[in-house]
């Protein structure tokens, strides 16, 4: 049973600004060290940054309660498989919300100016919608 679909969309220009204005203080709100290490590695630091904002965002939006159940930023952590195949990693309220009979599968792709993510959240599990 599907729970929930999510998608976002953002332009990387956007996320640079915000990176660029508010530095290490936005830097910090909304990714987990190792997010920040790993896109601190990359050529294209904002498109790594950006995918990763827009994967919460679209995962956010697949709860069904975006983030108003008290979920954080850092409850979402976003890595890739040694295959480049992008996962989240969930801690904190998020983590207990979900159980572990519940499937977050999450997609990203992206362009020169955009990066957009689609996040599912499903269930063999009927009684998941009785959570939210």
């Amino acid at each position: 049973m599907i729970f929930g679909i999510g998608i976002d969309i953002i332009e990387i220009a956007r996320i640079q600004k915000s990176i660029e204005k508010f530095e290490d203080l936005f830097l910090n709100k909304i990714f987990t060290v190792t997010e920040i290490e790993y896109c601190l590695s990359k050529k294209n630091q904002s498109q790594h940054f950006a995918a990763r904002f827009a994967a919460k965002e679209a995962i956010a939006k697949a709860l069904a309660t975006g983030w108003s159940k008290g979920f954080k930023w850092k409850d979402i952590e976003i890595y890739n498989e040694k295959s480049g195949l992008p996962k989240a990693r969930l801690f904190g309220k998020l983590k207990e919300f979900l159980a572990d009979d519940k499937i977050l599968k999450i997609t990203m792709s992206h362009s020169e100016h955009y990066v957009t993510c689609f996040a599912i959240i499903y269930s063999n599990d009927l009684s998941f919608h009785n959570k939210t």
